[in-house]
């Protein structure tokens, strides 16, 4: 009988490009955000389980949050979930579970709170997502529009796609998501690789924050069209109407050019939200170099898929804008061999404002 893999190798098969960045991370927080990531990515695949009810998914979300808040002790079974799986990794992520809350509690109490409240943070998110988009995903028949706002008058059989109301949602979202883990790493490098460092600490703080802010924006620009097909627009509703355009509009390519002025806005954004990571990089102390390289490399990937995203079109369902591994290793291998010269390393990330 085959051995099952460790914690650790389950973590490379479930997410090849975050293990990247984790491979390079100093040993002092390698385990802490590793474990933190293999837990999100368990909350992710519970929530992600389309053919599960929502009410289901829901149910074992809250569990499980329960259990990393560790407000309760009820043994978890998420047996009939794991076979739900088409992955292998992912259902050995839920059948699994339980090492890796094992693992959760034997962490020293500072990190312990740091791992729970950014799994907090998370778990929220996906619980507002299936919440706000989970009665589409039990429908049929082609899509059409409602606001969020207007979600609870419609009847489980209706075809809709949901639309996030305004920026103030699509903000918020995206911390949830992906700034809190920002904040996460911020605090988590504060507190055991440069506690004396001399710098803006708030500064630093939120300039983490947007960057994760910046990679989940990102990822919303690049998958429109597939989050359209799944009932899901991430764009603010009120900001399509002042173009004439309902989310249900995006399905169709010929709505690209008049789209197409409300895209750019968001490329920018997540642009400017990048930049501010590159500048967070930069904060961080020279002499840790295994961090700059694990913050510069996701944001030189996402300003590459940026500079994709501004002239391929976005509305055709069938193209999809991917940074091959080829172009990622291109990227490492650049960080690393310009990093010792302090110029040169800063004109790797080039921006557009």
């Amino acid at each position: 009988m085959m051995s099952q893999p460790s914690l650790n190798e389950l973590l490379k098969q479930t997410s090849r490009s975050f293990y990247l960045t984790l491979r390079v991370l100093p040993r002092a927080i390698r385990p802490q955000i590793g474990l933190a990531y293999l837990l999100a990515r368990t909350t992710d695949t519970i929530a992600d389980t389309e053919i599960v009810p929502v009410a289901q998914r829901l149910e074992a979300l809250h569990a499980l949050r329960e259990r990393i808040l560790g407000t309760s002790g009820a043994a978890l079974n998420f047996g009939e979930l794991a076979k739900q799986q088409g992955l292998p990794a992912e259902r050995m992520l839920l059948e699994r579970v339980e090492e890796a809350l094992t693992e959760l509690r034997g962490l020293a109490e500072g990190d312990l709170k740091l791992v729970r409240n950014v799994l907090d943070t998370i778990t929220s998110g996906q619980e507002l997502d299936l919440r706000r988009f989970g009665r589409w995903g039990e429908t049929t028949g082609e899509p059409n529009y409602v606001t969020t706002k207007a979600r609870e008058d419609a009847r489980p059989t209706d075809n809709t796609i949901i639309a996030l109301q305004n920026d103030a949602e699509l903000d918020d979202y995206t911390y949830r998501v992906a700034g809190c883990v920002g904040e996460f790493w911020t605090r988590m490098c504060l507190g055991h690789l440069f506690p004396t460092a001399l710098l803006d600490e708030v500064r630093f703080l939120a300039e983490g924050i947007r960057f994760g802010k910046g990679l989940q924006l990102v990822n919303i620009l690049r998958d429109v069209p597939a989050d359209l097909r799944n009932g899901r627009c991430y764009l603010p509703a009120d900001k399509l109407a002042a173009l004439g355009l309902t989310p249900a509009d995006l399905l169709s390519p010929v709505n690209e050019a008049k789209f197409r002025s409300l895209y750019q806005h968001y490329l920018d954004l997540a642009e400017t939200h990048l930049a501010a990571g590159w500048d967070y990089t930069n904060t961080i102390p020279r002499g840790q170099v295994r961090v700059r390289l694990a913050c510069a490399w996701p944001i030189l990937i996402g300003l590459e898929t940026i500079k994709r995203l501004r002239t391929e079109p976005v509305l055709d369902p069938t193209r999809r804008v991917k940074i091959s591994r080829a172009d990622v290793r291109g990227i490492i291998v650049r960080s690393v061999w310009r990093y010792p010269v302090p110029g040169s390393w800063r004109k790797l990330a080039t921006f557009s404002r």
